[in-house]
């Protein structure tokens, strides 16, 4: 007899590695997707296509190009001229007369998943921003999040969120006081305010080979007769018993890319290093570093600059570039090491993402970005190259969702 494959609702969806880790467990199928970035949202619609065995149809369907905050429109269609204009020519006509009700049709949802942008949340997004990110209207994302939840009314939901939400205060008050309100309100049972730091975990605790913080807010509904603490159990029984995995894990498998004697310019853009030899490995090339960046690289990875003093890694940046700074503008990924966290800010310099080979003299692939986040080799990831980076540095760990995953159809089984 097939087992019940339970259904879900992507909110946030980015290019998918939330719903690829549920996916990849072959018990739970994608009702829809909403991102509002149309890279992303081309990504996931590649992936479904690729991998997942949808049509272009379904795909361009079920993957929703589209303002979440426009919670109303996004739920019930009847599009608005601007919202026309903005999403129109991306989207289905169905989704823009019949919403996600439409969609979901007579289906009944089962989950509701995703994760709201955390730059809000952040404490480097709050250190670097003159104000703090007091007045950032992603701190309140989570209200739309909560509406869709309310109109369709899962049994559970899956709330993903960096560590920082513990502590973020816009408007003075705290964010987890907040979601605490908004859900209970519409009738679901999550961990209290003061109980959420038990709700914190490391990705690289779950076949991730980084160091990733992350608090997963579960919801039940009221009437659901499921537990939230044994929902809480099974996702610590996915946890890895034996030595987490490693950079040199994620990264060993790819081939080595060293610095040009002399670079090669092809058309605009400009090589730095050997391209790829493997033409089954994708977008494993090298951004364009010049002399200066590649000696730099070379001395810290040699040096295991890492480890020495803040005031020490200021000092090094003035004294190789001649701008002054307050915060730590490089950093190397460790062989034997889970790697630090995997960020969007790699759309923009690769300089905190070192390889940790000082003869490559190089920032990261986005080939290894991906690997650090447990994404398949297969995956292929849409737009430009500083997009590459920013939904890779965005998206949820692929092995990571896959666990949680697990443990919720496991525990749902049982409850049945």
């Amino acid at each position: 007899m097939a087992k019940k494959r339970y259904t879900f609702i992507d909110l946030f969806a980015g290019c998918g590695g939330l719903s690829e880790g549920f996916l990849q467990t072959g018990r739970f199928k994608a009702l829809a997707h909403v991102e509002w970035e149309k890279p992303m949202v081309d990504t996931l619609r590649h992936r479904l296509i690729k991998e997942w065995g949808e049509s272009e149809d379904e795909a361009n369907r079920n993957v929703i190009l589209f303002d979440i905050q426009k919670t109303d429109e996004l739920i019930n269609g009847s599009w608005s001229e601007e919202s026309n204009q903005q999403y129109g020519l991306h989207n289905a006509d169905d989704v823009k007369t019949k919403g996600l009700k439409g969609i979901v049709g007579k289906s009944h949802v089962d989950l509701i998943i995703g994760g709201p942008p955390c730059q809000a949340y952040s404490i480097h997004g709050r250190a670097t921003d003159k104000n703090s990110m007091q007045n950032d209207y992603r701190n309140y994302l989570f209200e739309s999040f909560c509406k869709v939840v309310d109109a369709f009314r899962p049994d559970l939901f899956v709330f993903e969120n960096v560590g920082g939400l513990l502590s973020a205060k816009p408007g003075g008050i705290p964010v987890r006081k907040r979601i605490y309100d908004a859900f209970t309100q519409i009738g679901y049972v999550i961990r209290t305010p003061e109980e959420m730091p038990m709700a914190l975990y490391d990705a690289s605790d779950f076949y991730v080979p980084q160091h990733r913080p992350r608090v997963i807010i579960l919801g039940i509904r009221n009437n659901a007769r499921l537990k939230l603490d044994d929902l809480y159990a099974a996702i610590d029984k996915e946890k890895r018993q034996k030595r987490k995995l490693t950079v040199r894990d994620a990264l060993s498998q790819l081939p080595p890319l060293y610095p040009l004697p002399q670079p090669i310019k092809e058309g605009r853009y400009t090589w730095s290093h050997e391209k790829n030899p493997n033409p089954e490995i994708t977008q494993h090339e090298a951004r364009n570093h010049g002399p200066r960046e590649r000696a730099i690289f070379k001395e810290w990875v040699e040096n295991n600059m890492n480890h020495i003093s803040h005031q020490a890694m200021i000092d090094y940046y003035y004294e190789k570039t001649g701008h002054k700074t307050l915060y730590q503008k490089y950093k190397s990924l460790e062989w034997d090491k889970p790697s630090h966290t995997v960020v969007a800010h790699l759309s923009k310099d690769g300089y905190m993402f070192i390889h940790p080979d000082p003869e490559q003299q190089r920032s990261i692939t986005i080939r290894e970005a991906a690997c650090l986040m447990s994404f398949p080799m297969n995956f292929q990831f849409l737009g430009s190259t500083p997009y590459n980076y920013k939904m890779i540095g965005n998206a949820v760990p692929v092995n990571f969702a896959k666990a949680i995953a697990t443990a919720l159809y496991k525990y749902l089984d049982k409850t049945k």
